[in-house]
């Protein structure tokens, strides 16, 4: 993948994450302007009009995921952990699995 579209996904990912959580108008202004950022510069690099790029690539709401979740299981003492998830129910420790985000586990 060429440099220049991991760094507009990158962009877009950031701007609407910020999105997810900005609560005052000023951030809520340079969140949009770094999303129409990241569209334009795949607008350059294709043969899609701004419209079109902003309408498939812009229009997800929400913290940005790829919608993958990642679960662990940890025994401990003939024991296992167990989350209490917002809606009451138990689970394995785990969450959403963030764009471009590397992990070094020792």
């Amino acid at each position: 993948m060429d440099k220049w579209l991991k760094l507009a996904i990158e962009i877009q990912s950031l701007a609407q994450n910020g999105l997810a959580y900005a609560n005052n108008v000023y951030d809520i202004e340079r969140y949009e302007r770094l999303r129409d950022i990241s569209a334009e510069m795949l607008n350059m690099k294709t043969d899609f009009s701004l419209e079109k790029v902003k309408d498939l690539f812009c229009n997800e709401t929400g913290y940005q995921t790829p919608k993958l979740d990642t679960r662990a299981v940890i025994f401990k003492d003939n024991k296992i952990l167990l989350v209490h998830e917002n809606n009451g129910t138990w689970s394995l420790p785990g969450g959403w699995v963030d764009v471009n985000r590397r992990w070094n586990l020792c």
